[in-house]
């Protein structure tokens, strides 16, 4: 796809979509979060008319807009648009959303955990945080990219990142036991198992119960990252190391 492009994007109302189809007709128009406007009859109706599958489709607006006419916008007219829907969610709800689906295509785009993990590979900075993403992928049930730069914002602030990153798939019992084997503080399992007790969670056989559930069914290979820092962010230049791998150990004078 070529040439400009209308992007519309947030909580747009039927008027307003009105309005920038008219501003942008002929163009290709790309409807982004819009998942609560197919429960608007007014905004279906609309939809309806703008994914036809007609070469050139009329837009009407009826109603008296003070708004309108003050930019100069017709109560009418044709355009030639192709439209993409793009939402977190979508629900047949009546039959006038049904003939909106049956206009074009519904593509469901869900990516498994892994594929979101390799996205992330891409452009993602700290190892730490995704390895133990890409620990616990198996037990994720939607991934999403936020959730490494969630967690290292986390870290940046010196709060608990692990539990930030395991909360969004575990809880109660099976949270606390998850947080224990990320934990590298503890030398061994012997020194988990006393801690898991001790904060009364649970005892040895319920630790163990659920750090047998935690174990993946099948590895996940670990990939490492290209990148160290944060996209635009500089790293920081050690100038005495880079003296000092030159010349040599430096003197005090």
């Amino acid at each position: 796809m070529t040439g400009p492009i209308a992007w519309v994007g947030g909580q747009a109302s039927p008027l307003s979509i009105y309005m920038q189809a008219y501003l942008h007709r002929d163009q290709p128009m790309i409807l982004d979060d819009v998942d609560g406007l197919y429960a608007d009859r007014q905004g279906v109706r609309l939809l309806k008319a703008l994914a036809q599958t007609e070469p050139r489709k009329t837009l009407s607006w009826y109603t008296q807009t003070p708004i309108l006419e003050r930019h100069a916008v017709p109560c009418q007219f044709t355009t030639a648009s192709r439209v993409t829907l793009i939402g977190n969610d979508w629900k047949t709800l009546n039959a006038d959303v049904a003939a909106l689906e049956d206009r074009g295509h519904v593509v469901v785009f869900e990516p498994a955990a892994l594929e979101v993990h390799r996205q992330a590979a891409r452009w993602f900075w700290d190892q730490e945080i995704f390895d133990l993403v890409g620990d616990h992928l198996h037990l994720i049930e939607r991934h999403s990219l936020r959730s490494y730069v969630n967690a290292w914002e986390l870290k940046q602030a010196g709060l608990d990142w692990r539990q930030g990153i395991l909360s969004r798939c575990l809880a109660g019992a099976a949270l606390a036991v998850a947080k224990l084997r990320a934990n590298p503080d503890f030398a061994n399992e012997a020194e988990r198992v006393q801690a898991f007790v001790q904060s009364g969670a649970g005892c040895r056989a319920t630790y163990f119960n659920h750090a047998k559930k935690l174990q993946p069914a099948s590895h996940t290979p670990r990939l490492v990252l290209s990148h160290t820092c944060p996209p635009g962010a500089a790293p920081t230049v050690d100038y005495l190391d880079r003296l000092r791998r030159r010349y040599g150990d430096l003197g005090n004078g």
